[in-house]
């Protein structure tokens, strides 16, 4: 079938929270017009220590991929807006990233400080747990060391089980009603491209149409469940098309 992005924030309880959106402006960047920015500074706020863990659930397979790293670099891009200094932001982001994906004896402790610095905010567990489930199943399938990866830092936090387990059973859900590309027409059809263009210009559209449906742990506050399905749905469709044209294109 070809490597899946499951770039959405799924479950029946997500709309409950973000319906209140127009009172939800944690991430914004009013929230952090006054933030010094510094790597250590940022590393221990919530979204520095979500990043660590981020690191911890890309790695627990033994290696970040090339779509996970797409997925992430996204998530590096909505994050570092809201701070003053994006660019340096993003480098800092990048660096925590890069030290935390190497080292797998702190998994607990960030998690805990992670619970600890949002003070056991339900919409922002919803947010953060849910980024990280999808993050597992960018391959279109869990590892047990992701698997495992997952279910300590949901201990950890003391997230609620019952919610953990219905978060990643809709990713199961909505992975189990993918159904591929018929043929390659309809492909390069879906991506908007035309068989003649050269792979570059194909990585261009794929890319453009991955961003314009991510709604990522900035951008899916104040989004609906149904939205997030059809932005699920519509990833999924996009990122086979691509890999389908690849395929093609290397035999």
């Amino acid at each position: 079938m070809g490597n899946l992005i499951v770039l959405a924030l799924l479950g029946a309880v997500f709309y409950y929270i973000f319906k209140s959106y127009s009172r939800y402006e944690t991430y914004s960047k009013e929230a952090f017009k006054n933030f010094s920015v510094s790597h250590e500074a940022i590393k221990r706020s919530e979204l520095g220590l979500f990043v660590a863990l981020v690191a911890k659930v890309a790695k627990a397979d033994g290696k970040v991929d090339n779509l996970e790293a797409q997925l992430i670099g996204i998530m590096f891009d909505d994050i570092s807006a809201v701070f003053p200094e994006p660019e340096k932001t993003k480098q800092i982001l990048k660096d925590i990233f890069n030290e935390e994906k190497s080292i797998t004896n702190n998994t607990k402790e960030i998690a805990r400080d992670l619970a600890i610095a949002i003070r056991k905010d339900k919409a922002k567990e919803q947010q953060f747990m849910g980024f990280l489930i999808q993050l597992a199943f960018v391959d279109g399938e869990v590892t047990k060391s992701e698997e495992d990866i997952l279910a300590l830092i949901a201990e950890s936090m003391e997230f609620d089980p019952d919610r953990y387990h219905a978060i990643f059973d809709q990713f199961e859900k909505m992975m189990a009603n993918v159904t591929p590309k018929a043929n390659i027409d309809d492909a390069y059809k879906l991506l908007g491209v035309s068989k003649d263009d050269d792979l570059s210009t194909i990585k261009k559209a794929y890319r453009k149409l991955i961003r314009q449906y991510h709604p990522d742990i900035i951008k899916s506050q104040g989004k609906s469940e149904e939205y997030m399905k059809e932005a699920t749905a519509k990833t999924q469709e996009i990122n086979q098309a691509y890999e389908m044209i690849k395929d093609h294109l290397s035999k």
